[in-house]
Order: C-alpha cells, then structure tokens, then sequence
C-alpha cells in the first residue's frame, strides 16, 4: 500500500474530478484527471491512482456510487468523496456501502471541507453525526 500525503501546505494531492457539472470544480489542488461519467471515472482512476477522487453521485450513464465501488476495488489506495446536492436522507441506499469514504453536500464542499477531511480520514463516518 503507498504511503499518502499528509497534506502538508507544500505538498500537493492528486485529484481526480468527477463530476458532470464543471462549476463543482476548484482550484487549489493538484487535480490530475477530470470524467464527467462513471465509465470515464473507473478507466481514468486505473490509468492516473489518484490518492482522492471527487465523485458526483447523479451522472448519465454509470452512477456515482456503482464507480465508485468498481474504483475502490481496483484502486484500493484511492479516498474517494461522495459529493452531490442530495440531502443526507436522500441520499441511495447503498452510498453508505459503496466504499467511498464519507458524504458531502456540494453547497457545503469547499477546499477548507476537503483539507478538513482528508486530516480526518482515518477516523471519520460515511455520515457524521451533526453536533449538537
């Protein structure tokens, strides 16, 4: 298993973008590969291993959560988010199983959320409990 960045302020985390939306996209990352489908997610994770893959759950084609389960089993070092506009409720039933690491709301999502959770990611929920 390869050893992934602590994500210090010098150090960059390859990014692959999923998403069929180009404004869920940001800047301030090493981003190496961007797929607006789930086929495109799969073949462009065994071609880049990206340590953290963005995947939008509604997509045409093959889904979020079906992509991402096929790259965890392939890519097993990537962290792949979950990231959409559904509400937890919402939410498919089988996200919570789909392998990704945990769930965020897009209107939530931003690069301080993302450094937030990668620092957390070896201790954190597919769903946080909100706090009271």
């Amino acid at each position: 298993m390869r050893q992934l960045p602590i994500m210090e302020s010098t150090e960059t985390l390859p990014v692959l973008v999923v998403d069929d939306q180009a404004p869920f996209r940001m800047d301030g990352f090493a981003v190496v590969g961007e797929a607006t489908d789930g086929e495109e997610a799969v073949a462009m994770a065994a071609e880049l291993h990206p340590a953290l893959v963005l995947m939008d759950i509604n997509m045409p084609g093959m889904n979020g959560v079906e992509a991402t389960r096929r790259i965890v089993a392939s890519v097993p070092d990537a962290v792949v988010i979950l990231c959409s506009t559904y509400t937890p409720q919402d939410l498919p039933p089988d996200a919570s199983t789909s392998g990704a690491l945990t769930y965020v709301n897009k209107e939530e999502f931003g690069p301080s959320e993302l450094k937030r959770i990668w620092a957390e990611r070896d201790t954190i929920e597919f769903l946080p409990t909100p706090s009271a």
